[in-house]
């Protein structure tokens, strides 16, 4: 068990973490289909939309066609029915009696609701992970360090979306650090949700000198081992983070 005296449970997190949180490193549909031959060709088929979703190929607002899906990956429309109603568990589709089924719009109260939420799994996350054994947030803080390197470059460079997949990855650490299987599954959801929000606003600078300075204050407070601090600046952050976006979209395109 994490902290159990006289051992130290080695911590799982890699910065390659999870593609689903970073869509435009999805692998192409006949790449996923030969890798995942023993998978159930549902889940197959909502991986492959999955990835179009948060690519943006299928946009926020457009009708999903089931038997185009069939015919480009060469599947009855079973398993494409079984994905979707998966896709609509997760609040990334929604189904319309008699219109079909439609890639969520998210409004500005849904969005608010999912940040705040967000907010609650991150600071929670960041007050376990400030509690785990020294040589383990040794582990973690050197791995932040590397992606707040990384995320300092990119905000140097302007590259705003390699800013926000690096950003990502950083929250995704710490939300694996915390070893809770039932918080990483809600928090993928939510970050999912939430991409659709910003799909149309990754080429923007959305506070990134501002949010720079809020993750080295994260990263410190996780050496220190200091567990309310932490819970508290990474709920901060995300309301913070909130607040920037909505301030930059009601000032219009720049």
């Amino acid at each position: 068990m994490p902290g159990s005296i006289g051992t130290v449970t080695p911590l799982r997190i890699t910065y390659t973490f999870d593609n689903m949180l970073l869509p435009w490193l999805q692998v192409t549909p006949a790449d996923l289909l030969a890798e995942v031959r023993d998978t159930p060709l549902a889940k197959v088929v909502r991986d492959d939309m999955l990835a179009l979703i948060l690519n943006g190929d299928l946009a926020p607002g457009q009708r999903i066609n089931e038997p185009d899906v069939a015919a480009r990956l060469r599947v009855s429309r079973v398993p494409v029915r079984e994905a979707l109603r998966e896709l609509e568990s997760t609040g990334l589709v929604s189904a319309r009696k008699h219109a079909g089924v439609f890639v969520r719009l998210l409004g500005s109260k849904e969005v608010a609701d999912l940040y705040d939420l967000r907010a609650l799994l991150d600071g929670h996350a960041g007050r376990q992970s400030a509690q785990r054994a020294p040589d383990q947030r040794r582990v973690l803080v050197k791995l932040l360090g590397t992606l707040l390197g990384d995320m300092t470059r990119h905000a140097r460079q302007r590259r705003v979306q390699a800013y926000y997949a690096s950003n990502l990855a950083f929250h995704w650490a710490i939300v694996q650090a915390a070893e809770n299987a039932a918080l990483a599954s809600t928090y993928r959801g939510i970050v999912q949700q939430l991409h659709l929000s910003r799909l149309k606003n990754l080429s923007r600078d959305i506070g990134m000198q501002a949010s720079l300075v809020e993750h080295e204050d994260i990263v410190a407070a996780l050496a220190e081992g200091d567990a309310e601090r932490c819970q508290r600046l990474l709920a901060t952050h995300v309301c913070a983070s909130h607040a920037r976006l909505v301030a930059q979209l009601s000032v219009g395109p720049s």
